[in-house]
Order: structure tokens, then sequence, then C-alpha cells
């Protein structure tokens, strides 16, 4: 691996840090004014997390982000909070707090990298190309010798690259793996042109959904850009406050999250609302990359049969296609998106545990955990809602 001498900063606050030097390690085809592979490691939406209040102070996210540098030439960063609890991570370590602390330890603070309540997988380590493997190495050894120094219990990479993976192996992390549901665009023209991938009942239990969702006096409308008001904001809020209430108890993002993200990122993003004679009474948000379309938060105040696999799932993969997408990931876990089409695919996290004791427990059930979720996969694949020659033929 090449050598470098490499300077690490930790910033307390992105504004100690230029947009376009974040974006040049983070997305550097955003510079060219091309839409980002990954959104969320954007400068923008990280600096609306920060703006917004929805990290920071009492969140229980103090941000820390770093930055490696050679001689003044900036080689890359990397998204990095001190986490006073484990809420808004999605690869859940709650377990390991509770026995960490049952022996006598102190398991919070802890150190993550991660994009905050974003459970989508992407590069943690945002290095420039041409300096890849000096610059992932140093971000994580910098990391650890962080939380070495400020005697903290652990640190954490969540959703993670593969690549990331094995550099992470390299430097002595621990590996994990989950599941998320994802859809893929199998050169389909159209809508009912995935439905022809579907075995029989599923294509007619879809169907029958969708004509559930519709059954109600309004429309649903599909809004990006420009065409996103204040009001649907106003709309959407209440919708995410009430699923997050439910939740989680407290709502994890702020209303000016969604203010920041009007001003600077509605071109990214998906509004899908239902809308009846009193107004809008669903709503679904997504962002879009340059490949994928990302289903992030989802509420109703009004019960419609099956609108929420509608607004989230089939409208989603309808605006996929139009768009030449070529996948949508529609959040965390779910089983139940199997039978919609969605397909299991592993994630991956890295962690690092300061107690030689608890890494070694930690590192042996990490590995029964990957053989089960490996043949969990396995199993749910060959349970997938796609039709076989077999069954066709005899329809």
């Amino acid at each position: 691996m090449t050598q470098l001498q490499t300077e690490i900063e930790i910033h307390s606050s992105l504004k100690s840090i230029t947009e376009s030097d974040w974006d040049l390690c983070a997305c550097p085809e955003a510079l060219q004014d091309e839409r980002p592979f990954d959104p969320f490691t954007t400068y923008r939406f990280l600096k609306a997390l920060e703006n917004s209040g929805s990290v920071g102070g009492n969140t229980g996210w103090q941000p820390q982000y770093l930055t490696a540098k050679n001689e003044n030439i900036l080689m890359g960063v990397a998204p990095l909070y001190v986490k006073y609890h484990s809420q808004g991570e999605y690869i859940f370590d709650h377990n390991w707090a509770y026995a960490y602390e049952g022996a006598g330890g102190q398991y919070y603070p802890k150190l993550q990298m991660a994009v905050p309540f974003t459970p989508v997988t992407g590069r943690r380590l945002l290095v420039r190309s041409k300096f890849a493997e000096p610059a992932q190495s140093a971000l994580i050894a910098s990391a650890i010798k962080l939380a070495e120094r400020t005697n903290l219990s652990s640190f954490h990479i969540t959703f993670c690259t593969e690549e990331e993976i094995a550099c992470g192996h390299q430097l002595g992390l621990m590996h994990r793996v989950g599941q998320q549901f994802h859809w893929e665009d199998n050169s389909y023209q159209n809508f009912d042109d995935f439905l022809l991938s579907l075995s029989s009942r599923k294509r007619k239990n879809i169907r029958k959904e969708r004509t559930q969702a519709n059954d109600f006096t309004g429309t649903i409308e599909v809004l990006t850009g420009d065409d996103i008001k204040s009001c649907h904001w106003d709309a959407f809020w209440t919708f995410y406050r009430d699923t997050g209430a439910r939740k989680w108890g407290v709502p994890y993002l702020t209303r000016g999250f969604f203010e920041e993200i009007h001003a600077h990122m509605r071109k990214d993003v998906v509004l899908i609302m239902a809308r009846n004679p009193d107004g809008y009474f669903a709503g679904a948000l997504n962002f879009v990359g340059r490949e994928t379309l990302f289903g992030r938060y989802w509420g109703c105040t009004k019960y419609q049969p099956c609108l929420h696999f509608e607004l989230c799932y089939y409208q989603a993969i309808e605006w996929a296609l139009a768009a030449g997408l070529t996948r949508v990931e529609a959040g965390a876990q779910g089983q139940h998106k199997l039978a919609r089409g969605y397909m299991p695919k592993q994630v991956h996290s890295l962690h690092w545990v300061s107690q030689p004791n608890f890494s070694d427990a930690i590192s042996r059930f990490l590995e029964a955990e990957r053989q089960a979720i490996g043949e969990d996969i396995e199993i749910l694949t060959e349970y997938g809602p796609f039709k076989t020659i077999e069954v066709e033929e005899y329809q």
C-alpha cells in the first residue's frame, strides 16, 4: 500500500470546510453540474442536517468531520460523529451496548462514520481516486486514534461499500452484514413490462393493490424541482412528524431540514403526494441519485388501503423507469417488499471495539450472523415474485 505523509484535521462544523473541497472528494461529478451518484454525502445534504439543528446540540450526533491532506493537497474527507445513543443508525447495536454496560463498561459515547438517519449504502471514506489507498487507511486509523485518545468504547462505519470493507479488514476492523430490499431494472420498458416478469399470482395482487390504493376521491401528484412549493413541505412535515412520533418518539429531523432541502436540493427530490378535496393526506419523500431513486420517508393522516405500497413502491418504480434510473432503494428492512419486486441485498458495516475480550465476543457473533443472513437471502431469493419458465408454460 502506498505510503504518504498525511495530515488529519478534525472539524466540529462544515463551516470550516469549503463546499468545493468537500465535493471534490465526495462527488466530483457534482462540480461538473452533473447529478451526484450519492446525494447523501454531498456538502449540501450534510450541511442541511447541521444548519437545521438535526445534528449537533443535544441531538446526540456531534460532528467531527475529518479531512486528510498531503502537503496541503486534499486527499479525502469523512462524515464522522460522536454518538451518545444508537438512534438513527439502522444497523443496530443496542444489544452490544446492554452487554458492554452490563459488564461494567461505558458504551456511550462512541464514534460513528455515517450519514445520519440514512440507511443507504455509499462511500464513507470520501477519497479522491488517485489517493484512494493511503487516504482510506489514514482516515480509518485517525478515527481509531481519536476513539482511543478520548476513551470512547468503539468506532463504527455503517452502510459502507465492499471496497471499504476490504480496507477495514486490513486494519483489523470487524465486518458486519445486514439486509435490505432493492428493486432493479431488468431492461423493462414500463411498469406493465415489469409486471409481466412476475408470476401470475404476484402480478394480479399488485394490480389489485394499485386499484385499492387509487380508490379515493382525489389524485396522486409526483413533484420535483420547482414544482415543489412550501405548501407541499408543510403537508409533508405533518406526515413525517406523525410517523416519527409513532416509530421513534421524537422525529429525528427538524422542520428546518426540509426548508434547507427545498432551498438547496429540490432538484434532487421527488415528492409523491396523495390529495383529496380536503388537501394532502399522504406523501413519500425520495432523493435522486445518478442511477438510483432512494425512498426515505413516508407518512399519512388518513388511512387508504394499500396507499403505502402505491406511493412508496409502485410510483417509485414508475418514476425511476421514466427517468432512466436502474434501481430503487426503499429504505431499511421490510420483507413485505419481496412480493412487490424488491429483492434482498446485503449491506455492510465495519466495527472496532476498544476492549479486546468484548471485541472477540462480537467477532464470533458477527461470523454466525453473516452466515445466517447469507442463508436467509438465499432462501428469500428462491421465494421471490419473479416467474419461471416452468410456471409460465402452464398459465
